[in-house]
């Protein structure tokens, strides 16, 4: 054997230009997303919402010379929201800081660490509340599912859904949200290829969906989560958003007299009053001798218009 050996001239170190975490893309999560985020004051408070019907009624009539014009209006009423605060910590004890190799950067990770959470929570949260049956003016599983190539019609389905969200609401619908699962199908569907074969050499994305359907956006929902709970059981993942679409009509720019299918509401107070979505603070606690960074969010999602919304549940295998 040829000495000396290789562990006799080397001894293993930690790489100081490399470390590995499995930090999801922002990109994955939608939540922030598809529906504008209204800085509010007050943790909970109350907004008006108009009678859809009461403006769409053709009333106008003839005036005869010296008569009054016909008279009309309409009804209001309230809804409420109140904002759910949310917050994790990760606490950095002095001894692991004094301890701690190069390049381990204590603060940045747990930075990361609690945003990647709240991030998380935010999305599932936007799932459960937006993303699922009876929640909107429509729910249709397609007759034909469109992971079936060869007897689906995603378009004609989606522009189905369109042509109903106009007809009953006057607004036309904007945007496309997709599980990927769903969106990983759209992709390949022949339907789709169909429409760019003659014009385009480039593959399907989500910017070429849209503009096949005519609609502004279509955001994909790529945020993964585990679905085991106890540390030491087997790891297991699933995709957030789940095997759905959902269609419907966003406010560009809310506002008074601005229809909307949801807002979310975000309460200024975790934040310094800045209303950003997640605010971080990093603390000392003597008690403890740790530093502690905290993440924290408060937020609401709010159904305000269900008629601008058309769900399709199941819509792949």
């Amino acid at each position: 054997m040829a000495q000396p050996t290789l562990n006799q001239v080397h001894v293993d170190a930690i790489l100081t230009n490399i470390s590995v975490a499995f930090l999801q893309n922002a990109d994955n999560f939608i939540a922030p997303k598809v529906f504008p985020l209204i800085p509010v004051d007050k943790k909970s408070d109350v907004y008006f919402f108009y009678t859809q019907e009461d403006w769409f009624r053709d009333e106008a009539d003839d005036r005869k010379e010296g008569a009054e014009s016909k008279g009309s209006g309409y009804n209001n009423t309230t809804d409420s929201y109140d904002c759910a605060v949310k917050a994790i910590h990760k606490d950095i004890g002095y001894q692991t800081r004094l301890n701690a190799d190069n390049p381990l950067n204590l603060d940045r990770d747990a930075t990361e660490f609690v945003t990647q959470r709240l991030m998380l929570r935010q999305e599932r949260q936007w799932v459960t509340d937006f993303f699922t049956t009876s929640i909107w003016g429509t729910d249709l599983t397609p007759s034909n599912l469109w992971s079936d190539f060869t007897s689906s019609d995603p378009i004609s389905d989606i522009d189905l859904g369109k042509e109903t969200i106009l007809k009953n609401t006057g607004q036309e619908a904007n945007t496309l949200v997709l599980g990927y699962q769903v969106y990983r199908q759209l992709i390949r569907h022949p339907d789709f290829r169909d429409q760019i074969k003659y014009t385009s050499p480039e593959n399907i994305n989500a910017e070429l969906l849209a503009k096949i359907l005519d609609i502004d956006r279509v955001l994909v929902s790529k945020a993964v989560y585990a679905t085991t709970k106890e540390k030491n059981a087997t790891p297991a993942y699933a995709f957030a958003a789940g095997k759905h679409a959902l269609l419907c009509h966003v406010a560009e720019r809310p506002g008074l007299l601005v229809p909307s299918a949801g807002y979310t509401f975000g309460w200024k107070g975790v934040s310094g009053g800045l209303g950003q979505n997640i605010a971080i603070s990093r603390f000392y606690l003597p008690q403890l001798k740790v530093d502690r960074i905290e993440g924290e969010s408060a937020w609401v999602n709010k159904v305000v218009a269900k008629q601008l919304g058309y769900f399709f549940n199941g819509a792949v295998t």
